[in-house]
């Protein structure tokens, strides 16, 4: 589905943060990410991207165009996705 090249750059190139409005969201576009061979981590939402849920899913933002279409064509719902650096 991507290629290794795309990696996002620093770390461990998860950069990137999908915000969801339930936990439960979360959960599921993580599982549907594992599946199709993404690098993804449940993180605690950070409240300054998002009070709405308590769980967020960290990933290579350099793949979010297809982190997006692969969410949307499994149905998963999110509410953003957000360049967000390891500090």
């Amino acid at each position: 589905m991507f290629s290794r090249r795309d990696r996002g750059r620093g770390g461990d190139g998860l950069e990137g943060v999908i915000s969801f409005f339930g936990s439960h969201h979360a959960l599921r576009a993580e599982s549907v990410m594992k599946r199709a061979g993404f690098p993804v981590r449940l993180i605690p939402g950070p409240r300054e991207i998002s009070p709405n849920c308590g769980v967020a899913l960290r990933f290579d933002y350099g793949l979010r165009e297809e982190a997006i279409s692969l969410l949307e064509a499994s149905s998963v719902q999110f509410e953003a996705v957000h360049h967000y650096p390891e500090r």
